[in-house]
């Protein structure tokens, strides 16, 4: 297992050549306590849907405030027509949550309290070497002393007043009072940052992010042993989307699984 600290940063980066590396790392301290993020590409940096979205696309960086206000306000205003029981209108966590469970670009980044999860989003779908980001919610989301004021977006006002300006640098980590069954079946949790311009480990750059953050590169090697082993502690995208979609989405994976034999290499297992 290599282990290296960035050229540019404090925080640790692993790289696991084994699945059983990875098992060892995540459940001793001091990460097994901590939160995780899988993605399928170890080179992207650590942004929110909408912050790519609007990168991608070209948006004035002078905009973003009032674009991001007005697809929040957008969706309260059309949303009703699918719901049984909207969120309370000034509650923006819960309704940013309820967007990003529906695929809407929003600055919630998804987090786990589960590393066999976050795992399996690094590596279900990457041709590539995944990652899993491990993030300690014990100390991100710590303001620093000239800030003294608690940034919980969850509080009324909050959003609006810390978050939409985009003028605050730092990490907020949490669920909403309400969570949906995604949520739920993933342990989920998220990362909410306060501006929209920097990755998280650019975020954090001024802190002590040994104590904060850590990036386990999974390479490809793993992939096969891992989603073997996933796939036997039942954590595929059926149940981790309790719903069609994810049903539909689970049946992928089914293409290089069988219980007689291996359909890489049409070679029976043993008995």
């Amino acid at each position: 297992m290599a282990v290296r600290k960035s050229r540019a940063r404090s925080y640790p980066v692993f790289r696991l050549e084994s699945w059983d590396r990875f098992l060892e790392l995540v459940t001793n301290p001091p990460y097994s306590h901590w939160a995780f993020r899988g993605e399928r590409d170890e080179r992207w940096p650590l942004y929110s849907s909408l912050s790519r979205y609007l990168r991608a696309f070209g948006v004035d960086p002078r905009a973003w405030p009032e674009q991001e206000s007005r697809i929040l306000r957008v969706f309260k205003r059309k949303a009703h027509q699918f719901l049984d029981k909207p969120p309370d209108p000034d509650d923006d966590f819960q309704w940013l949550a309820l967007m990003q469970h529906h695929g809407a670009p929003t600055r919630l980044i998804d987090f786990t309290w589960s590393p066999y999860v976050a795992a399996f989003f690094a590596l279900e779908r990457t041709v590539a070497d995944g990652v899993v980001w491990a993030m300690n919610k014990g100390r991100v989301d710590r303001t620093r002393p000239s800030e003294p004021v608690r940034m919980d977006p969850r509080a009324g006002g909050n959003f609006r007043r810390y978050f939409l300006k985009g003028k605050h640098r730092f990490i907020w980590m949490g669920e909403p009072h309400t969570m949906n069954s995604r949520l739920i079946a993933q342990s989920g949790t998220f990362a909410v940052p306060g501006v929209l311009d920097l990755p998280v480990e650019e975020i954090l750059s001024d802190r002590d992010q040994n104590n904060i953050l850590a990036k386990i590169v999974l390479t490809n090697a793993v992939r096969e042993v891992a989603m073997r082993e996933l796939y036997r502690m039942n954590i595929t995208y059926a149940t981790l989307f309790p719903d069609l979609d994810g049903l539909a989405r689970s049946l992928a994976y089914e293409l290089e699984f069988h219980w007689a034999y291996d359909p890489h290499t049409m070679r029976p297992y043993r008995t």
